[in-house]
């Protein structure tokens, strides 16, 4: 039997980055959604007295959850430059990092103008942008497999998606939901 041919070899070891990447975008899209959902609902939970208060003080300090996010993505950074990259602390890394990238985003607004309401709209935006960013990377194919539909239907999507986007931040606007968080947020416990 004859030897692969080197390039054969170099097109192999690409096809399983490729999949690997996309596999660890994926673990990282889902950690991601399910935190960003779960921190929305618990912090909803305190703030109508539904839950008990789990918001951690440091004296008067409330420390909020994007700082933990903070932390979440510099140990996944540490581990990726600094630790041995094996698969399973691959995954774990993008765990840690769709759990970071979340609990930071999440928060957005209020980091981005250092305070204000946590029902910013800017941080629902942010999460968002971050989901479909990371939605490209887990399903997006390779860019030597790229093709001119691919890029025609991307094109469509993107619109799609514009549409829709535009269309939700309107009725979100006119809503009443906003307004009635906010609300929330005045009354909860300080």
């Amino acid at each position: 039997m004859d030897a692969p041919a080197a390039s054969e070899v170099t097109d192999a070891a690409a096809a399983l980055a490729t999949h690997t990447r996309k596999q660890l975008a994926r673990l990282a899209l889902i950690a991601f959604v399910f935190t960003f959902i779960a921190a929305r609902v618990v912090v909803y939970l305190i703030m109508s007295r539904r839950m008990p208060d789990l918001y951690f003080y440091v004296g008067q300090t409330h420390v909020h959850h994007l700082n933990y996010g903070i932390f979440m993505l510099c140990a996944a950074g540490a581990v990726l430059l600094f630790g041995p990259r094996t698969l399973r602390q691959l995954r774990g890394c993008a765990l840690l990092y769709g759990v970071g990238l979340a609990l930071t985003f999440d928060e957005f607004g209020m980091w981005l103008h250092l305070g204000g309401a946590y029902w910013q709209r800017l941080s629902l935006d942010a999460v968002v942008i971050v989901a479909a960013l990371l939605t490209l990377v887990a399903l997006a194919p390779s860019w030597r497999e790229i093709r001119s539909r691919d890029l025609t239907v991307a094109l469509y999507l993107l619109v799609a998606v514009g549409a829709f986007v535009l269309t939700a931040l309107d009725m979100v606007k006119r809503s009443r939901v906003v307004p009635e968080l906010e609300r929330l947020e005045q009354r909860a416990p300080q």
